[in-house]
């Protein structure tokens, strides 16, 4: 079991994945430093290993699918997450690591929000659409993550082998942020500085098509995970439609003892129907959840056990 692994994902990164493996070599000389590379078509493995790195591959192409393959390949007691860009400091690194070796924090997060991301990154989409998906999932979720799509993260070896990873591309950052959040891990939030990418190295990330993908993200990650919420709030929106429809066709009734609009309290009936069955979904699957939740306790007492074995 490795002390400190820095995890590295890479497609295309030629340009910057050089520096990037020295200057964690420099803060973190005992580390080991793994690249996964993910179909590249320029010179990033050839750069990667003559800079020291353990280079590995995963051939499925997503930013998701490359941490699912580290996260199961690798043991370490704490993993360094950082990307190949150039784009956050290693500096910081050291203090993370000590976060989650010293105190046994789940989970870091390098907070780019709080300090130069807004004012170094030349994309204003990407400034208001991580502004939108910080304030819904903290909202949501009761949660205090300064910045949730970041890349630059350290994590405990508890987290990494009990995180189910389901998100192929780079939603996968929500997910974690949202798992660790649900399932009470001890997380802390430490400032970084961020700059932009150098010219000439180009963003993978789509602000308009993966922003729809988080998006879309939040939503059933909050239908798992607060199933009453979310099922509540469609029996609210059912019964009022319902409810609202009705009352006309009632007024009618009481006042002219007629119902000349059959086709209304229909579709008022069957909407008050759906809102009582979206109710009573919500309920069973908030116990299915709570048991999920007790089975997860026992699952990390055991890879608290395999840790014990492994040291």
């Amino acid at each position: 079991m490795d002390e400190i692994a820095v995890l590295i994902p890479c497609y295309n990164e030629a340009q910057t994945i050089g520096k990037v493996i020295k200057d964690f070599q420099n803060v973190l000389p005992n580390a080991v430093i793994y690249v996964y590379d993910n179909n590249s078509d320029d010179d990033t493995v050839k750069i990667a290993k003559e800079a020291g790195a353990i280079v590995r591959h995963e051939y499925q192409q997503g930013k998701g699918n490359v941490i699912r393959r580290m996260f199961r390949d690798i043991d370490a007691k704490c993993y360094i997450m950082t990307d190949g860009d150039d784009t956050y400091p290693a500096d910081n690194a050291p203090e993370m690591a000590k976060a989650v070796l010293e105190r046994n924090v789940d989970m870091v997060v390098g907070d780019r929000l709080s300090s130069t991301y807004f004012q170094e990154n030349k994309r204003p989409f990407h400034n208001f659409g991580n502004s939108i998906v910080r304030w819904s999932i903290n909202t949501l979720f009761k949660a205090d993550i300064k910045d949730i799509m970041t890349g630059y993260r350290a994590f405990s070896y508890q987290f990494v082998k009990s995180f189910p990873v389901l998100s192929q591309g780079f939603e996968i950052e929500t997910e974690m942020s949202i798992h660790a959040v649900d399932k009470n891990m001890f997380l802390e939030n430490v400032v970084i500085e961020y700059r932009d990418r150098p010219e000439g190295s180009e963003s993978k990330l789509n602000t308009y098509s993966d922003g729809f993908k988080v998006i879309f993200t939040i939503i059933k990650l909050l239908r798992t995970y607060k199933p009453m919420f979310f099922f509540g709030i469609l029996a609210l929106i059912f019964i009022a439609l319902g409810v609202g429809f009705m009352i006309p066709v009632i007024a009618e009734f009481i006042n002219t003892g007629l119902v000349p609009k059959i086709p209304t309290l229909i579709v008022s009936c069957i909407s008050i129907l759906i809102g009582i069955l979206s109710f009573f979904t919500g309920m069973m699957l908030h116990t299915i959840t709570w048991k999920n939740r007790q089975d997860f306790e026992i699952r990390l007492i055991e890879i608290s056990d395999r840790i014990k074995q492994l040291n």
